[in-house]
């Protein structure tokens, strides 16, 4: 019996923001609406001693040979020892066995990937046909991958960019003009970016809200992704009243800790509300935006069965590459 060990740049080699990485996300989250995903919820550890916290990710999806198992963590003081914010790993589980298959030791970059991947997933079926101008409201790693997933998907000419962090602004600036080939534009505050885009996405760990519900303009889509956790808010509540179309991952979920927890707090959404799952509109049970001039908002908070898929898909391109240590177990 062997397990395959991947590192981080290794796996790096194997799985960008492409249309297979895309198509394995749509498909996942289609098997989550339809019932054939188990997932059980997050089990978060805070360690506030260090100013850190684990999450633990996963899902079993049928019809699948193997399911993944993500310990994810975030220890921001890290960067003083010279190690990465968010140290993880991801092992891959036999469905029919039990037994470890593989162990990814990814950093957090397949999270990466597959949050970018699920905010394509969402502009694909919810964001306006045309777009010229994306907005992006936090410029850090995310801030990257979403408007790299979103490129194929809506053919946008130009980013406006905020970040409370003018240097980190500055790179991403240079970057994702070589990246995108497209005007890349600071703007001053997040009213300007909400204001004067079609397309916005939230990525920030704002634990007080900040986009205002006065911003949100016909033809505008969300996706705010953000608030993983209850304390976190980037939206105003009764911003998520102005929405035509509510759309979140996972409802269960995002009712206790995402955008959608904060709307159910305020008594503005109750935890009854139709609230549609993405799943359902890429399975075609229920329809995404039927009007240019409709406001929608999508609210996603991670799942177990991307990190499942996304980790399914590195394994197969990394032996088509002939990449990792396979190791003898017993």
């Amino acid at each position: 019996m062997k397990v395959v060990i991947l590192t981080e740049s290794e796996l790096r080699q194997a799985v960008t923001i492409d249309d297979e990485a895309v198509a394995a996300i749509e498909a996942v989250f289609g098997r989550l609406a339809q019932g054939k995903v188990n997932m059980p919820p997050i089990m978060h550890i805070e360690v506030p001693e260090f100013e850190g916290d684990v999450d633990i990710k996963s899902a079993y999806v049928k019809g699948l040979d193997s399911f993944a198992v993500k310990i994810g963590a975030g220890f921001f003081n890290n960067y003083r020892l010279g190690l990465p914010n968010s140290p993880a790993m991801m092992v891959v589980i036999s469905a029919k066995t039990g037994m470890t298959e593989a162990i990814l030791l990814d950093n957090a970059y397949l999270t990466d990937v597959r949050t970018g991947a699920a905010g394509a997933v969402a502009a694909k079926h919810l964001a306006p046909e045309m777009v010229d101008t994306a907005g992006q409201i936090g410029t850090g790693v995310q801030g990257r991958y979403q408007m790299e997933g979103l490129k194929p998907v809506r053919s946008f000419n130009r980013i406006l960019a905020v970040d409370l962090d003018r240097n980190r602004l500055t790179a991403y600036i240079n970057e994702m003009t070589a990246l995108l080939g497209v005007e890349v534009v600071a703007c001053a505050d997040a009213a300007s970016v909400v204001r004067e885009s079609s397309v916005v996405v939230t990525s920030t760990p704002a634990r007080e809200p900040y986009l205002k519900a006065e911003w949100l303009h016909p033809g505008l889509h969300i996706t705010c992704m953000g608030a993983d956790l209850p304390e976190k808010q980037e939206l105003e509540t009764n911003a998520l009243a102005r929405a035509d179309l509510l759309v979140c991952d996972r409802k269960s979920q995002s009712v206790r800790m995402g955008e959608l927890h904060h709307g159910v707090a305020a008594g503005l959404i109750s935890e009854d509300a139709d609230i549609i799952e993405l799943g359902q509109v890429v399975s075609g049970a229920r329809r995404g935006r039927t009007a240019k001039d409709q406001i929608t908002i999508c609210d996603l908070t991670g799942t177990g069965a991307q990190d499942t898929a996304i980790a399914i898909l590195a394994l197969k391109k990394s032996a088509a590459l002939g990449l990792g240590q396979a190791i003898d177990i017993l």
